[in-house]
C-alpha cells in the first residue's frame, strides 16, 4: 500500500518536467552566464590561495576558496549584504548555480 507521503515523493517537481525545456533564461542567468565566461576563477583562485585561511584540526572548515570568492562577487554584483547573500543563495536557483561553478 502506497502512503501519501510516498506519493508525494514520487511526484516530479515542474522544473523536472517537459515545461523546462521551453523556460526563458532570466536576465539574471544570462548575466551569470556573460560572468562565467570572462572571469578566469581558477587563476584567481590560485592568487589568493596563499592566503587563504586553511586551520589544521582548529575549528571548522572554512567555505572553499572558489565558492566564497563567487559568493563575494554576487554579493558586489547584487549589491547584497551578509545575511541577504545567504538568502539569497537558498530562493534563487540562479545564485545557488553559479556559486557551484555554472
Amino acid at each position: 500500500m502506497i502512503t501519501t507521503q510516498q506519493k508525494s515523493n514520487e511526484q516530479q517537481s515542474l522544473e523536472a518536467t517537459e515545461f523546462e525545456k521551453y523556460r526563458k533564461k532570466t536576465r539574471k542567468e544570462q548575466f551569470l552566464d556573460v560572468m562565467e565566461q570572462i572571469i578566469p576563477w581558477e587563476e584567481m583562485c590560485e592568487v589568493i590561495a596563499p592566503y587563504y585561511p586553511n586551520p589544521l584540526k582548529a575549528g571548522r572548515k572554512p567555505i572553499g576558496l572558489e565558492c566564497m570568492l563567487r559568493i563575494r562577487f554576487l554579493q558586489h554584483w547584487f549589491e547584497l549584504s551578509d545575511t541577504a547573500a545567504e538568502e539569497a543563495l537558498y530562493d534563487s536557483r540562479a545564485l545557488g548555480q553559479s556559486i557551484s561553478g555554472g
